[in-house]
């Protein structure tokens, strides 16, 4: 196979498959994401956007520019670029029915909760809309840690501001009490509520550090529709990091595409694509 290899003449820069193949392989080392040559296309498209306002002329001469400097502040536009953000509002609902279920039967207080892979802010407003609905009242002792590895859908999540079509398949009853409806230059869009938003606190992180930025356990963790990115290998190493964060008590919720089959021997399922910790695992892991 030619490397060098043009993959499209219409590409407004120059772009072969070593670049793409280089693409690959950077955002695999810095954020563990997987691309495969289906994505070849995606890669162009999401990076040319770079490309022009950086002024360079080919693929070549970006990925020079990211690989001479580690330090480069173009790393997170970079990673930013091919990060995949497709969330939506009580998203695969089952599981919000799931943790309000644990909230009740729970007496953690507060219920700590870390929404792993946080993108444009849906999932963790979802989360703090169904901890005011389980406990019945604005202000529910619960703490949510938001996070993300784009830093710009995280700013997009701390606004809280949604087009309303965003928020098309939620009740009524919902949209009355945990959005304000924009007027005039906001027409067409809703903002969430003050009392909501301070449930929530956004921070970068990357899954693929060594360590992460966090304090004490979890009664809840989120990580859904992510370890599909990663290889085994990786989501083994993700996944123990996370086990050791949750409460003995804890649940980890996943993808409906994921199962954790291949680490059974510390997580055992606890509802649809839902787990907690095996004896094993709170036993070796100290968890407690």
């Amino acid at each position: 196979m030619d490397l060098n290899q043009t993959i499209s003449h219409e590409h407004e820069f120059s772009y072969c498959r070593a670049d793409f193949n280089k693409v690959a392989q950077l955002i695999y080392e810095c954020a563990g994401i997987r691309l495969n040559d289906s994505k070849q296309q995606m890669v162009y498209s999401r990076l040319a956007r770079r490309l022009r306002v950086l002024k360079l002329r080919s693929f070549a001469q970006y990925l020079h520019l990211l690989e001479q400097d580690p330090d480069s502040a173009e790393w997170q536009p970079f990673i930013n670029a091919l990060t995949t953000n497709l969330t939506s509002f009580f998203r695969e609902a089952y599981h919000f029915e799931i943790l309000a279920q644990q909230m009740q039967t729970s007496r953690a207080r507060p219920f700590r909760i870390w929404c792993a892979a946080a993108s444009t802010g849906e999932e963790p407003y979802s989360l703090a809309m169904t901890a005011m609905e389980a406990y019945q009242t604005a202000q529910p002792a619960v703490e949510i840690l938001a996070s993300d590895l784009d830093t710009q859908v995280l700013a997009t999540a701390a606004q809280g501001v949604y087009t309303v079509d965003k928020l098309e398949q939620m009740t009524l009853a919902r949209k009355r009490g945990f959005f304000l409806k924009g007027t005039a230059m906001n027409g067409g869009k809703a903002r969430v509520k003050p009392g909501l938003r301070a449930l929530l606190q956004f921070q970068q992180i990357n899954l693929l550090d060594s360590t992460w930025p966090l304090q004490g356990q979890f009664d809840a963790i989120f990580c859904r529709n992510v370890m599909i990115y990663f290889d085994q290998a990786t989501q083994k190493i993700i996944l123990q990091k996370m086990g050791r964060l949750l409460k003995p008590d804890g649940q980890l919720y996943v993808g409906h595409s994921e199962n954790l089959h291949f680490i059974s021997e510390y997580f055992t399922s606890c509802g649809k694509t839902t787990y907690r910790l095996t004896e094993r695992a709170i036993r070796e892991w100290g968890v407690g």
